[in-house]
């Protein structure tokens, strides 16, 4: 008897508690708030949200900028010796997974709710790009156990190489579900709904990475170019088509311009001022701007120590120019020239048919036209022995013009970089690494503490958790 009582009293203590639950959560409820996402809304602060993560102070200016030398810094130098802070390790990591992943999977999760394909096709695009720059400046990285906390509290970390296979299927479902003749879309702030110009970016995407594991995965990579390579109306075909986020006025300034409202200590770097310099390349006045004090361009060394950079001032070196430092001016994720450059590289090495040096002086030159450079400089700057087309050392060539071309756009520089080995950089003057330059991003404290098992075996699989650790994509 005293057992059943005690089940009996259990089971309607949970009764009540379950009761008290529901009832609090209906009083605390929000009745000005929706309980529901909007998808409008959930894309239009997604794509905001993530673009400033990418081309902010954390994954951009303190880190990839530095590291691929277009950027320098002449006060706070240490990120530029490559000592990045823990909190930008971190808030690059939490915000890509909680602002972009998770919001992401929500939206495709909103498509299939609200049988609106285009919805879910355009999240999946989205996510797919977030994962990309994830598992480019990582490495290994929770991928197929993401957004799902409730069964994977501790998600394992998936290997490079199944992430970016696995990013070309998910990619590939997502041109499947576009329509462009009905199911519009609302809250797209990147491409304004033409979902035309969604499916070009899925697809280019697709060959940025099937590039990307070309050295590893040939065939994989093949069979991409094989399916889409030759279709030019499937592709960016202009610079009017770039995927790119157009800012706005204050408070929705380009996060660049948005730090130069109160900070002062970022410079050009002299090794992309002296490149510019070489090639008598009409981009320097575009991408440098003239120091206060003098009328000449002047970059600075990356990794000065704190005391000789500091002697510089503030005013006699060279910032970014303004076309990347306006308030309204454009976060770009992939711009014509890169996809140029891809299929330059892709014909020279087999993976597509085409004249690669063709390829490659329309790449330059879309490069250039970018930027509104006229097309008598053009075909002047196309004719110097240093810019034409080397079959020879491809790599070289390819590398150091879409080095050039991918200006302000860091991780994605970094990442061509890596992959490339060109331009040939010399490292930070006081670099911490011996040395060397870093080849990856560190993973944040936070994963160690908070997912231990799963980051142990990733370090166990990719190498050391250091800068200086290989990646599966850029192994010689």
């Amino acid at each position: 008897m005293k057992l059943f009582k005690y089940i009996f009293w259990l089971a309607g203590a949970v009764l009540i508690l379950s009761g008290c639950k529901k009832e609090l959560e209906r009083i605390n409820r929000n009745p000005n708030e929706a309980q529901t996402a909007q998808p409008d809304y959930l894309l239009s602060n997604g794509i905001k949200a993530n673009i400033d993560t990418y081309w902010g102070n954390d994954a951009a200016m303190e880190t990839s900028l530095l590291y691929v030398q277009y950027w320098s810094k002449i006060q706070y130098t240490d990120p530029d010796k490559y000592i990045p802070a823990a909190t930008s390790i971190q808030t690059i990591w939490s915000n890509f997974y909680a602002q972009g992943v998770q919001d992401f999977t929500t939206l495709a999760q909103l498509g299939d709710s609200l049988h609106n394909p285009n919805y879910k096709a355009v999240a999946l695009i989205m996510r797919s790009w977030i994962f990309q720059v994830l598992t480019d400046f990582y490495g290994d990285v929770p991928y197929s156990e993401t957004a799902n906390i409730e069964v994977y509290p501790t998600p394992k970390y998936d290997e490079q190489k199944d992430i970016y296979i696995g990013l070309l299927a998910e990619l590939k479902t997502a041109v499947g579900l576009i329509s462009t003749t009905d199911n519009p879309i609302a809250g797209d702030i990147l491409y304004n709904g033409d979902l035309t110009k969604w499916k070009k970016f899925a697809n280019s995407l697709r060959l940025r990475i099937a590039l990307r594991i070309s050295d590893r995965e040939f065939e994989t990579a093949k069979a991409v170019f094989d399916e889409i390579g030759a279709d030019n109306t499937g592709l960016i075909a202009a610079n009017t088509e770039n995927a790119q986020l157009v800012y706005l006025a204050s408070p929705n300034q380009n996060p660049v311009a948005k730090n130069r409202e109160t900070r002062n200590d970022y410079r050009i770097s002299k090794s992309i001022v002296d490149k510019l310099k070489s090639l008598n390349d009409p981009r320097l006045t575009i991408y440098a701007a003239l120091p206060k004090d003098t009328n000449v361009i002047i970059g600075v060394t990356n990794g000065l120590p704190t005391d000789s950079a500091s002697r510089l001032g503030l005013n006699k070196t060279s910032d970014v120019g303004a076309v990347f430092t306006a308030t309204t001016a454009p976060a770009v994720l992939f711009n014509y020239s890169e996809l140029l450059f891809i299929k330059a590289e892709a014909a020279q090495r087999g993976l597509l048919s085409g004249d690669a040096a063709d390829l490659y002086a329309q790449a330059v030159t879309a490069s250039l036209k970018q930027y509104g450079v006229s097309d008598a400089t053009v075909a002047t700057y196309l004719l110097q022995p240093a810019v034409l087309y080397n079959a020879a050392n491809y790599k070289q060539s390819i590398g150091d013009q879409k080095w050039l071309a991918l200006f302000g756009d860091g991780l994605e520089g970094f990442a061509e970089w890596r992959r490339l080995d060109y331009p040939q950089l010399t490292s930070a003057y006081a670099g911490a690494l011996e040395g060397k330059i870093p080849l990856r991003l560190t993973y944040p404290s936070g994963e160690q503490a908070l997912n231990g098992v799963s980051y142990k075996a990733a370090v166990v699989h990719q190498g050391a958790d250091q800068l200086i650790t290989r990646l599966w994509f850029d192994q010689q």
